[in-house]
């Protein structure tokens, strides 16, 4: 899956001031980061907070992105959920022409078992037209999917084509890394991780931190991949604050401070979501100074 190697970004969704949504914005964020070079964009995922936009908005957003997109990079939407068949409905009532794969995050809040983890993402491939990138970010959903269960997927399920890695467990990665069919790609989700996770042998990042600085991302991500790594350090130690400031105050608040600075989109969120408080913002303007 040449397609998802390299700098993916998973966009924001712009809200105005009564949060609806902001198409205009969207799409200078879709181009802002084409032009700074990413391999290919990831809308409907957690940074563009998914969870709190309604069915018909996100079909409204896939139809826009995949115009804005034009075909220039490939586009991955997201389509997860604790609901199995819920998922599997929406994949069957979304319209997913000019779309090229599917972001599914592992089930949160009803915690299940890895046969249940297993069988979850299996009845999600077998029914979906596109290839399907299975997400782990315990931190949010309380199941982590294990390597065993990863490699079972990897190695039984031919639609399951990589792993967007963000438990932070390293020993876990590599034990994907290693076990894994050739093809099957172990993507980092984790900004911070991105370069040691490429060294390891991952295939690149879903990044969020590349929203605002695409070029820097696609550059860090092209060295790692050249096994420059010295330049590839470089790169990720220059950002390592910003990384931070991302989450200091909760994602995507902090993506959305940073792009709100660079009059890319306005600082809005939907609740239970808020923006930053002052001090993360302040702390925000000032790394944009010294980074650029």
């Amino acid at each position: 899956m040449k397609i998802f190697r390299g700098t993916g970004v998973a966009i924001v969704t712009p809200f105005k001031n009564d949060t609806s949504i902001d198409f205009s914005a969207l799409g200078r964020v879709v181009n802002h980061v084409i032009k700074g070079g990413v391999n290919y964009i990831v809308s409907m995922g957690t940074t563009g907070e998914a969870s709190t936009i309604n069915k018909d908005e996100k079909q409204a957003i896939i139809s826009y992105v995949i115009e804005a997109v034009d075909k220039r990079v490939p586009l991955v939407i997201g389509i997860g959920g604790n609901n199995t068949q819920e998922v599997i409905n929406l994949i069957r009532e979304t319209d997913l022409e000019g779309v090229d794969g599917i972001l599914s995050v592992a089930p949160y809040y009803n915690k299940p078992s890895q046969r249940g983890l297993f069988q979850h993402f299996k009845a999600i491939a077998d029914c979906c037209p596109l290839p399907v990138i299975i997400y782990n970010v315990p931190g949010r959903t309380c199941s982590n999917i294990s390597s065993d269960t990863c490699l079972e997927l990897a190695h039984e399920c031919e639609n399951i084509v990589a792993i967007k890695e963000a438990s932070g467990d390293m020993a876990q990665i590599m034990r994907i890394i290693k076990g894994k069919p050739e093809n099957f790609l172990v993507i980092s989700g984790d900004d911070m991780l991105t370069l040691p996770i490429i060294a390891a042998g991952g295939s690149g990042v879903i990044s969020v931190l590349a929203n605002a600085f695409p070029a820097e991302c696609s550059e860090l991500v092209s060295m790692a991949t050249k096994s420059n790594y010295k330049a590839a350090r470089e790169i990720q130690f220059r950002f390592i604050e910003s990384i931070e400031l991302l989450f200091a105050d909760g994602n995507p608040a902090g993506i959305k401070a940073f792009l709100s600075i660079m009059n890319l989109c306005q600082n809005n969120l939907r609740l239970p979501l808020v923006p930053v408080n002052r001090t993360i913002f302040s702390r925000i303007q000032k790394v944009l100074e010294e980074v650029k």
